[in-house]
């Protein structure tokens, strides 16, 4: 870290760096990092490169999936996230990319984002969501920026599904990462809120295992059919190595 960088971190805070982008990213053991889910939601979005684009990220914890569509999406890009800290570093990420011109942090909660953009506003809207029920049952991380960013305390699926249709304009695309065992609940409740499915990728740990991951892009208003199951990713090989297309969206092509 070279001693420019050190005036946007704060304490217990690094700056880590997706290489197959030159995109760097504040984060901090105390706080949800960013996994790979988000690298693999930001490599589904389709490129968009229209100037007059306008591009809301749900959810968006410390920036990460948003900062990854730099180079993919033009325009405004929006991040909505509800907790302070990680709104905070998300700023402070997007001014350490030099990024300031075309993105804006909202530190609020999803349910009040009308407040701040248009509905039927915008292009594409993407969000990588708390994956587990707020349940009784439920056994939650004693860190609340961990429980909040795993399990549906201050939102839920519901709640994003709405957010995302009534952002979208007309056939806007939305996309989603989540978890395959809620994949019935998440499809009805997408149709209920106008948003047809039309791309599914299932992300498994390793070939013989279960996925554990579903990416899906949605159409507001889409046509009904048209849905397309594409080719299933594997992350690693069973020498517990990133697989090559992981290792590519990680750490570049290789020469």
């Amino acid at each position: 870290m070279d001693e420019d960088q050190f005036k946007y971190i704060k304490d217990d805070e690094r700056i880590d760096q997706l290489y197959s982008q030159n995109v760097q990213i504040i984060q901090s053991p105390s706080v949800f990092s960013f996994s790979l889910d988000a690298v693999l939601l930001a490599d589904f979005v389709r490129p968009n490169f229209k100037k007059a684009n306008l591009c809301v990220d749900l959810c968006a914890g410390n920036g990460a999936v948003g900062l990854f569509l730099n180079d993919k999406i033009a325009g405004k890009i929006y991040e909505v996230e509800i907790q302070p800290k990680l709104a905070d570093m998300a700023s402070r990420s997007i001014d350490l990319n030099h990024l300031t011109d075309r993105y804006e942090v909202l530190q609020m909660d999803i349910a009040d984002v009308y407040s701040k953009i248009k509905k039927d506003s915008v292009d594409v809207v993407v969000c990588n969501p708390p994956y587990f029920g707020d349940l009784p049952t439920s056994k939650k991380n004693p860190n609340s920026y961990l429980a909040i960013a795993r399990h549906e305390i201050k939102t839920n699926f519901g709640i994003v599904a709405s957010r995302m249709s009534g952002l979208l304009k007309m056939n806007g695309h939305g996309y989603l990462v989540h978890r395959p065992d809620r994949l019935s609940e998440i499809l009805s409740t997408l149709s209920l809120h106008r948003l047809e499915p039309k791309r599914i990728r299932f992300i498994h740990p390793k070939k013989e295992r279960d996925a554990n991951m579903v990416l899906i892009e949605v159409i507001k208003d889409g046509k009904p059919g048209g849905l397309k199951i594409i080719p299933p990713l594997v992350v690693s090989g069973d020498n517990d190595e990133y697989g090559l297309e992981v290792s590519e969206l990680l750490y570049g092509k290789h020469k």
